[in-house]
């Protein structure tokens, strides 16, 4: 059996950046068909430099999913290590090919923002477009996605930073939370509906159709513990979606009632064209913060972001004390 020293020089001198590169292209499509298009290569040939990839580092990466051979469940742990580093090595190329782009006719930078439905209206049209006064030419990208979506593109490199929430111990392992705020949940309605015109119940909100986020979402979570407190359950056909556009839509040229984060709706609470009911809902607020990847090299653009995102947070509102925080992999969330 090799010794640690031979294994690492094995590796230093047989890996290369195709390698690397089919192992994020494998890691973040989670698809072996899909990472090869992404790469422009047969499927077959993103197998041959995984098997490769996997024979220089001696141990399984890729955990294959059990519906087909194209499909990946995961990485395992020896690919979460590799894939940290592999990101790594690229983000240093991409870096390196930055700094020699004005000789070769300038590059265009890019920031990929991943934002929760319920939290980006609030925070980033005004930090968008703070940055882009800043940077004129940058590409900016926004994703809006569930949070274990958005964290696990996150953590994989597909994304630079996201606004959204902790999440479970598994999801946070290798990234860092700055909160920004805490919203509450609030119920929105129509101007004019029913039941803003006087003080409601709970219970009264439940005889009109109501619009909530979807299962496995932290405000649906806190919508159905709300509720439970009160010994109530959340109706079975309330209608249930993460597209706050859709939500806003509907509630609007409806009596629905919107069960949602009071960022979702600030807007429109604020200018009179939805209306908050007059619902104690203390015991709701979630936090919400900027999620970043621990080990990801220092980014000015990146960093810029982050400072207008805290100024967004700041101008809504309280503000919370600053407070970074960096969960283990086996930390609570």
């Amino acid at each position: 059996m090799k010794n640690p020293t031979d294994l690492r020089q094995d590796f230093v001198r047989n890996v290369q950046l195709r390698h690397l590169r089919c192992l994020v292209a494998v890691a973040q499509e989670r698809h072996l068909a899909r990472a090869a298009e992404r790469l422009a290569l047969s499927q077959p040939a993103v197998s041959k430099t995984l098997s490769e990839l996997e024979a220089i580092v001696g141990t399984r990466l890729v955990e294959r999913s059990k519906a087909g051979r194209r499909g990946v469940q995961g990485l395992t742990a020896a690919g979460e290590q590799l894939l940290a580093h592999a990101l790594r090595v690229l983000e240093a190329l991409d870096a390196s090919a930055q700094a020699v782009a004005p000789a070769a006719g300038g590059r265009i930078e890019r920031l990929r923002i991943g934002a929760l439905p319920s939290v980006a209206p609030a925070l980033l049209p005004q930090a968008l477009a703070r940055l882009r006064d800043g940077w004129p030419q940058v590409q900016i990208v926004v994703k809006s996605a569930a949070n274990a979506a958005l964290l696990d593109e996150l953590r994989a490199g597909e994304l630079d930073l996201v606004v959204g929430r902790m999440s479970d111990p598994r999801l946070m392992g290798g990234l860092s939370f700055e909160l920004l705020h805490t919203e509450p949940l609030v119920f929105a309605v129509r101007a004019g509906h029913p039941l803003a015109l006087k003080a409601a119940s709970v219970q009264a909100v439940l005889g009109y159709p109501l619009v909530v986020y979807g299962e496995g979402t932290i405000p649906r979570h806190n919508t159905e513990s709300f509720l439970s407190a009160r010994g109530l359950v959340l109706p079975t056909n309330a209608l249930q979606t993460l597209d706050v556009a859709v939500a806003r839509a509907l509630v609007a040229v409806s009596d629905a009632v919107w069960i949602t984060p009071l960022g979702a709706a600030r807007g429109e609470l604020a200018d009179g064209r939805l209306v908050q009911l007059r619902i104690e809902t203390a015991g709701t607020e979630e936090p919400v913060g900027l999620l970043q990847r621990s080990d990801a090299e220092p980014s000015a653009l990146r960093a810029a972001m982050a400072v207008l995102l805290r100024e967004a947070a700041r101008e809504q509102g309280a503000v919370p004390p600053k407070a970074r925080r960096k969960p283990r992999a086996g930390g609570s969330g």
